[in-house]
């Protein structure tokens, strides 16, 4: 149970995270078009397969 109630916390706090990423008033965030800016796709969708798997893994545990 504590697995997936940590999977569905950083499940929330990517999208966050992501959401407050995203461009506003017509300016991008400051990690468009840098070095940087891969990276920080990689650790949004490392973050996703983390609490999804995290989630999964709680559900399997209360079924078994």
């Amino acid at each position: 149970m504590v697995t997936m109630a940590g999977g569905a916390v950083v499940f929330a706090a990517t999208g966050a995270v992501f959401l407050r990423c995203l461009p506003r008033a017509g300016r991008c965030h400051r990690f468009v078009g840098t070095a940087w800016e891969p990276y920080v796709a990689v650790a949004f969708c490392g973050a996703m397969a983390l609490s999804f798997t995290m989630m999964l893994s709680g559900i399997l545990d209360l079924l078994g």
